[in-house]
């Protein structure tokens, strides 16, 4: 159905170790993220926000519980499958951009395509494209080291949507950017989620960042703590 979450989570637990030394970083999640919806994650250092954020990007698995995509249970998937549904459906922006360095902007965002198997003039017309809608199709030439910080981050993202993904994972998308910059990305980001229709999930400590997202998810000691509108809603 249309109106099913694109994202479900269910009693979702996660611990890491065993026995006296075991830490449940996630103590029984629930929430859902609706397609088409730009979601800020916030809260402290271990709050279980980047844990929960590892599981939504099928990088980890939970220990108990249900993960639905697409309605699809993740937990049951085994790690090619996992892998599979991140290279077709997700698309992922860090705080370090993350950018091969002696490679081309085009080369750099061309790589998922590479991934993929796709042929070479394929790869160069997407990525160009992606580029495009970045904003840097006049820098498809440059190395990072000649993009300022806030290029390379359209670089990246650029990188993130070249397989037009559902879902963008972003975490801390701008915490490496001086303010101005900062939201030049944000609006960016915004963009692609009211143009292209992609769902957003960024991670964030910064409150004037997280206004941009309709929804804001509080973490805290393992659990949902709430949940609010932002003021994009």
């Amino acid at each position: 159905m249309a109106n099913d979450p694109i994202i479900a989570l269910r009693a979702v637990t996660k611990t890491y170790g065993s026995g006296a030394t075991a830490f449940q970083a996630l103590k029984g999640i629930d929430l859902e993220v609706a397609t088409g919806d730009f979601v800020a994650v916030m809260g402290p250092s271990g709050s279980g926000k980047s844990t929960a954020m590892n599981i939504l990007g099928c990088l980890d698995v939970p220990t108990g519980g249900a993960f639905l995509f697409k309605g699809v249970p993740v937990e049951q998937l085994d790690r090619d499958q996992r892998a599979l549904l991140r290279r077709r459906y997700l698309g992922f922006v860090f705080q370090g951009f993350n950018l091969l360095a002696r490679t081309s902007a085009l080369e750099n965002v061309e790589l998922p395509l590479l991934y993929r198997g796709e042929e070479k003039s394929r790869r160069r017309e997407t990525a160009m494209a992606a580029l495009a809608k970045v904003g840097l199709a006049d820098w498809w030439d440059h190395t990072p080291a000649e993009l300022s910080g806030g290029q390379q981050q359209r670089v990246a993202i650029a990188r993130a949507i070249v397989t037009n993904p559902d879902v963008l994972l972003a975490d801390e998308p701008t915490g490496n950017l001086d303010t101005t910059t900062s939201y030049e990305i944000m609006e960016l980001l915004t963009g692609l989620n009211r143009d292209a229709g992609i769902t957003v999930l960024m991670v964030t400590h910064e409150p004037d960042m997280a206004e941009y997202a309709r929804t804001i998810i509080h973490f805290r000691d393992g659990l949902v703590e709430r949940v609010e509108q932002g003021a994009a809603a």
